[in-house]
């Protein structure tokens, strides 16, 4: 068996998801792990299959030609590896006034202290009592474990000052 790594973005409409799991199975695939959303009239996903090494081509194939009906495609054979450095799981979450650069300036700070975004999410809000949009951000990190703690709180507590947001480590 091998995995493999599955992107696809289409125009909104019901059936997408019964049309790629059933392109999936027609091909003996094992849908195993997603994330999907409908963001801006598009509905866009990852995912991940495993399927028999004889069959992986012809899959690649069929989800490629999904196309035709409006999807497109991309597929990566996974070759995840374990980490040279042991990490552990952190949740980090954010909320403030919507501004650009929020996530540019604190991915650029979690990448310089080599933390990885495993999984992030985020969604503008309208706050409760002004009706101002309100930038929420959740993530789940992977902190190599040499990293202090500490010093990744301060870092993103100046980060957050200059930008206005509140961000909570857990």
């Amino acid at each position: 068996m091998t995995s493999l790594v599955m992107s696809f973005i289409g125009r909104d409409k019901p059936g997408l998801v019964g049309l790629l799991s059933k392109t999936i199975a027609e091909h003996k695939g094992n849908w195993q792990e997603s994330g999907m959303s409908r963001l801006g009239g598009q509905f866009a996903g990852i995912l991940v299959i495993q399927v028999a090494e004889e069959e992986q081509d012809a899959l690649i194939q069929a989800l490629t030609d999904l196309e035709g009906q409006g999807l497109k495609v991309s597929v990566e054979r996974s070759d995840e590896t374990e980490a040279d450095t042991p990490t552990r799981a952190i949740t980090l979450d954010l909320i403030g006034h919507d501004k650009p650069g929020i996530v540019r300036d604190i991915s650029r700070a979690l990448a310089e202290m080599q933390i990885n975004v495993h999984k992030m999410q985020t969604e503008l809000t309208s706050g409760s009592m002004s009706g101002e949009l309100l930038f929420r951000a959740s993530a789940e990190l992977q902190v190599p474990t040499p990293v202090d703690l500490n010093e990744l709180q301060d870092r993103l507590e100046a980060i957050a000052s200059d930008l206005m947001v509140d961000i909570t480590l857990n």
